[in-house]
């Protein structure tokens, strides 16, 4: 008799543990969303690219301050490789990304696989190459020497917005 009372004790305790931690969690406040990302200033990175690479920098200017970029980093031993990341105003992930990697190569990683379309687009006057894919979508403007490739989660006209926000100097 004594043994059938522990294990109905226990079960009890158990339950009534169980009930607190349901209680605990329904009334202490949580947030379960991702935290903001937080925005980066990426004018030192420009400027090291910029005096590095053997090829003119992109980077945007102009573009609102809806546009918070995210992420910011210059390899000189790996083809000179550029990347600026933002957040556009929605949300959706839009990054600059250039190289003097053979294009193929780079194109595919940095759209993450996106294809070549037949379609253009006239921006300033350059001509960039449209690639669209299941992850990335992407404008790719080939140049002598390096490849720029404005790539992202974004729709078209967000990659157009960032492509023509683009400068040199």
């Amino acid at each position: 008799m004594k043994g059938k009372q522990s294990v109905r004790d226990m079960l009890i305790s158990l339950g009534l543990i169980g009930l607190m931690a349901g209680i605990i969690y329904i009334f202490i406040p949580h947030d379960d969303s991702e935290p903001p990302l937080k925005r980066v200033d990426y004018r030192v990175e420009l400027l090291t690219a910029r005096r590095a690479a053997s090829y003119p920098v992109a980077a945007p200017e102009g573009l609102p301050r809806t546009w918070k970029a995210t992420s910011v980093r210059y390899d000189g031993s790996e083809f000179d490789a550029w990347h600026l990341g933002f957040h556009d105003p929605d949300g959706q992930y839009v990054a600059v990304e250039q190289s003097t990697q053979k294009p193929a190569v780079f194109i595919e990683t940095a759209s993450q696989g996106a294809e070549q379309t037949k379609g253009t687009q006239r921006i300033g006057d350059q001509t960039w190459e449209r690639y669209e894919g299941d992850h990335y979508d992407a404008l790719v403007l080939r140049s002598k020497g390096s490849t720029t490739v404005v790539t992202g989660t974004a729709s078209f006209d967000r990659l157009t917005k960032m492509a023509q926000s683009l400068a040199t100097s």
